[in-house]
């Protein structure tokens, strides 16, 4: 892959120019990719050398930047030797980094691990991972990180051009949607329970996506077989549908325990549908940003008076109005990125490297991180 800028190329050890090349912690892509990495990985390569995560990449190739997005899922494996492998794998990746000087770049993506780290030796990887890294990148101002290293914020890009050539529903009116892979903290059961005491027979609830546990798929199914308003699709949802599901809803419910980057709520604003999400700081931020009419919060529980105000408060809105999403664009991410990897490098190479510079959008704001969490993802 060429390089399309001056400032992104490095030179090699005999002196010849060559592009900055970017290692991504991500396998791929692959069906299921998160369509964030793939989006970020397509802007690049038109500035840097970028591949996807292997093995023999990350111990053999010669990269200046490890941009690492979820360590704990580089380490996921069933069997727990298979696990304890890919543990010490890591470990020897981080090595080669310290030794060789090379970068690794942290995308915030979650205040922590979606699911419980399984055992001490995952736990170990993760810290000796924030130990590693050279400069981080949050997807919002309210994410903290170590302190030690620098912190630089670019905003979590849009889905508008990722679903474009894909087929749009009209929206149902009355119809709630929760779509995207089934998990614990994602508060399903409170939206059951909550929907189950909505008494309002043209109101309809659609749960689409695939359960991480039998505990979870079971409780759905029960709900569908007590309540004929609740529609069910529990596998692994691909983009055309997930794209027919979230544009026949009136409202995606969104009732997360705890909401920080949610990649779900930027789908469905990217596809045009408003978000019932739980108030805290970084969803008034989103409200502000967005249009307060696209982002419905509720504090406290989830209550089926919750779902009835907020269906009525989207009922108001224009067919043809749409959210606010210019501070997402991609290519103000991508040059953000490309900044954060240079400054990283020169970090990491014993160079001042100064600040990022700041866009012209507000895309990019660099501040020097301090705090004491380390990581949420649709």
């Amino acid at each position: 892959m060429k390089v399309a800028d001056e400032g992104a190329g490095m030179g090699d050890e005999d002196g010849r120019a060559r592009p900055l090349r970017v290692l991504q912690s991500v396998r791929g892509p692959r069906p299921t990719t998160n369509p964030y990495v793939v989006q970020l990985m397509r802007g690049l390569a038109g500035h840097v050398e970028v591949r996807a995560f292997t093995w023999s990449a990350a111990l053999l190739w010669r990269y200046d930047v490890l941009h690492v997005h979820w360590p704990e899922v580089v380490v996921e494996r069933r069997h727990p030797l298979r696990r304890l492998a890919a543990v010490a794998a890591l470990h020897l990746v981080l090595l080669r980094c310290r030794l060789r000087r090379t970068a690794v770049v942290r995308t915030a993506h979650n205040l922590r691990p979606h699911e419980e780290v399984p055992d001490r030796a995952t736990a170990g990887v993760l810290r000796a991972c924030d130990r590693a890294t050279t400069w981080w990148i949050r997807l919002n101002d309210g994410t903290s990180t170590p302190g030690g290293a620098p912190a630089t914020t670019v905003r979590h890009g849009h889905y508008v051009d990722w679903f474009a050539g894909h087929p749009t529903e009209p929206a149902v009116t009355g119809r709630l949607v929760s779509v995207g892979l089934l998990r614990p903290y994602k508060g399903v059961d409170e939206l059951l329970s909550a929907f189950a005491a909505l008494d309002d027979a043209e109101a309809s609830l659609v749960v689409a996506g695939r359960p991480v546990t039998e505990a979870i798929a079971a409780q759905v199914r029960t709900a569908a077989a007590q309540d004929p308003r609740v529609v069910t699709d529990l596998r692994h949802v691909d983009d055309a549908d997930l794209v027919r599901w979230t544009t026949s809803a009136s409202l995606v419910a969104l009732p997360y325990r705890q909401m920080h980057n949610s990649g779900a709520a930027l789908l469905a604003l990217s596809l045009g549908r408003p978000v019932l999400v739980p108030a805290n700081p970084v969803t008034d931020a989103l409200a502000a940003e967005v249009g307060p009419a696209w982002v419905r919060r509720f504090t406290g529980p989830l209550t089926a008076d919750v779902l009835r105000t907020a269906l009525a408060d989207v009922a108001g809105l224009s067919d043809t109005a749409v959210p606010d999403l210019s501070a997402r664009d991609w290519g103000a991410g991508t040059r953000a990125h490309l900044e954060v990897y240079r400054a990283a490098v020169g970090r990491a190479r014993g160079r001042a490297p100064g600040r990022p510079p700041v866009h012209a959008t507000e895309a990019v704001r660099p501040t020097v991180g301090a705090g004491h969490d380390t990581r949420e993802n649709a």
